[in-house]
């Protein structure tokens, strides 16, 4: 079963890359790298699994929420053009 969910998610890696490469606009391939980062941290939870280690659990949590956060800035950095205002 770890083989089969290892497999799957070299799959879906591949066909993210592919759309990060091909990908039309900047949003979309943000977007699609947000998604890798998501199957990073799907297999960093699944080696946790496979070797009985479950602070790779806490490791994936912290990724995903750098993951999300960067993935929130770098989006409004290119749709306003900046990441806050500042007011003087």
């Amino acid at each position: 079963m770890y083989l089969a969910a290892l497999i799957a998610c070299g799959i879906s890696g591949i066909l993210i890359l592919i759309r990060i490469i091909l990908g039309k606009t900047t949003f979309d391939r943000v977007l699609a790298i947000n998604t890798l980062g998501t199957i990073i941290v799907i297999g960093i939870a699944l080696h946790g699994f496979y070797t009985g280690r479950p602070e790779f659990l806490d490791i994936a949590i912290v990724y995903a929420l750098i993951n999300f956060i960067g993935t929130v800035a770098v989006l409004k950095l290119f749709s306003t053009g900046s990441l806050g205002d500042i007011k003087k």
